[in-house]
């Protein structure tokens, strides 16, 4: 019986082990997780892996695993996949970008906007679409996405953007 204790501990043991295990390899695996081909081609260069864009002329948030935009209008935080039509004439391409790696920053709104109020109205920001770095050509947008398309023909690649997750 004692024998029975010992090997049900040692069993507990292993399992508890296994389970901590596998939860760190989860996030050790989402943090080095690459998002370049879902960036969109105005997102600007350097970056792996991005989860918002915070841009701070118009207190805008951009989720790019989405690729929806969250504004704040008539008290609360609204999702659109396109800015507003407030915003129709807004260049996405020549304004500056704050890149985000947290959950729902919006909600932590007043914090971005004091952080960030420096760069309102700065055009210096270099983006994906300008890029002569290969790594940006995976994206479907990309100005020489064909080129890598045909350069890794055969190799098993998704040759675009993947699907919305949650």
């Amino acid at each position: 019986m004692k024998q029975l204790k010992q090997r049900l501990v040692w069993l507990c043991i292993a399992v508890g082990i296994f389970c901590s295990a596998s939860a760190l390899y989860s996030q050790v695996r989402i943090g080095v997780n690459l998002n370049i081909g879902d960036q969109p081609v105005w997102g600007p260069v350097g970056y792996d892996h991005v989860e918002y864009y915070y841009l701070p002329d118009i207190d805008v948030y951009y989720n790019v695993p989405n690729h929806v935009f969250f504004y704040y209008e008539d008290g609360r935080w609204r999702r659109r996949s396109e800015l507003p039509p407030r915003w129709a004439n807004y260049d996405l391409y020549h304004s500056y970008k704050v890149v985000v790696n947290e959950r729902r920053p919006y909600l932590h709104a007043d914090v971005y906007r004091a952080r960030y109020h420096e760069f309102v109205g700065r055009r210096d920001q270099v983006v994906i679409r300008d890029s002569h770095d290969e790594r940006y050509f995976v994206n479907k947008d990309h100005p020489e996405h064909g080129k890598w398309v045909e350069k890794h023909k055969g190799e098993g690649h998704d040759h675009g953007r993947h699907g919305d997750r949650d």
